[in-house]
């Protein structure tokens, strides 16, 4: 990956993280002892098509971490986050489908996420809850959430603000390309 890529990807992580971490006190619904986000979902989505499924779960984890330093989260932040940027971007990398990132947060957060978030609440939080007592509110912000985000990812893409980094496979370090040149001869 060349250099100018990879200050594009940590610029465009960073925009990504402060998005998610200063609307987190804007827009956050209470319900039980999770506090849901919506923008999160439809970052993740964003993250999974444009920065792929690596690089999705970082921002997921650095939004859910200094929500957590601020007081705007909880640790319920994390399995959501996390499993469903990593399901987003895995499931855009198979398909290269927008909708299909979003169909893999909404099952990643949603039903995973939610089930992940049952022992943490019970034992970290000391919180007695049933065990899927967070799908139905995680799957409800995560389906608002990843139809915002395929939104805003259609729109970007279709303004060719941000092109598809999960879309085009990297190159394995050290490993060139060989290139025809235009009077027919090969080139390293």
């Amino acid at each position: 990956m060349e250099g100018r890529d990879k200050v594009r990807d940590l610029v465009l992580m960073g925009f990504l993280i402060a998005i998610g971490t200063l609307s987190a006190h804007l827009v956050s619904i209470p319900v039980g002892g999770a506090r849901l986000f919506p923008v999160q979902h439809a970052i993740n989505v964003a993250a999974a098509v444009f920065l792929g499924p690596g690089q999705g779960v970082l921002v997921a984890f650095s939004i859910g971490f200094l929500r957590n330093i601020l007081g705007t989260g909880t640790v319920l932040a994390f399995p959501g986050g996390i499993v469903g940027a990593f399901l987003a971007g895995y499931s855009y990398r198979i398909t290269q489908k927008p909708w299909v990132a979003s169909a893999g947060e909404v099952f990643g957060t949603g039903v995973l996420g939610a089930l992940i978030a049952y022992p943490m609440a019970r034992w970290v939080l000391g919180q007695p809850v049933a065990a899927f007592a967070y799908v139905i509110p995680f799957g409800i912000s995560s389906v608002t959430g990843a139809i915002l985000g395929l939104i805003l990812v259609l729109g970007l893409r279709k303004i060719g603000l941000v092109e598809d980094r999960a879309r085009c496979p990297r190159e394995p370090a050290g490993k060139m390309r060989r290139q025809t040149t235009e009077t027919g001869g090969d080139r390293v």
